[in-house]
């Protein structure tokens, strides 16, 4: 429960957030403990949802398409686990085995307009940073939402910086504490 009986809503952009730990070697989706990563984000705010929003792999039968579809299905069985929900769009495969995500920026966005039209939310805490997102931002802080962007020092957006009530950048030295084997759910 909350200190100040305040609620928050937590999005993370589950592609966005990857890389960003890959570039600091700290990629352990697996073994990062997500629920006190929230419960740290959500400081003194009661926590009404989390989600985390990625592509849906779906496989084509080769080798790597099948290997990534259960790396997936293992990461969300561990956000379940860790106490997040998780929303689907979906991964457009091109030429040479790469793909894109295609959908999850309209989902955080329509997440944030839900959660400040229904008033599910006093704050909103977006881990992206991704600009597409800044529409519903705006519109979110002109309803008197609060919305905290959280990013990463080593490569923030400075449009959510400005475009957000608050903003918090993290360092690896943040992040490293939420890798660590022993946090390894069971």
């Amino acid at each position: 429960m909350s200190i100040n009986n305040k609620k928050c809503i937590i999005l993370v952009d589950g592609s966005n957030f990857y890389f960003k730990l890959k570039d600091l070697k700290l990629s352990y989706l697996l073994t990062f403990n997500f629920s006190k990563f929230i419960i740290d984000l959500a400081n003194d705010y009661e926590i009404v949802d989390s989600i985390y929003f990625i592509g849906k792999i779906r496989t084509d039968g080769s080798k790597k398409s099948n290997l990534m579809l259960s790396n997936q299905q293992k990461l969300l069985k561990h956000l379940s686990k860790n106490g997040l929900h998780y929303k689907l769009g979906y991964l457009l495969k091109y030429k040479n085995d790469v793909y894109h995500e295609k959908g999850v920026d309209v989902n955080i966005a329509t997440h944030i307009l839900i959660a400040t039209y229904e008033d599910l939310a006093d704050k909103i805490v977006v881990i992206s940073s991704d600009t597409d997102l800044v529409p519903a931002i705006s519109k979110a802080r002109e309803k008197g939402k609060i919305v905290e962007y959280i990013g990463f020092k080593h490569n923030p957006s400075r449009r959510l910086m400005h475009e957000c009530n608050k903003f918090r950048l993290l360092s690896k030295d943040d992040l490293v504490e939420y890798t660590k084997k022993s946090h390894k759910q069971q």
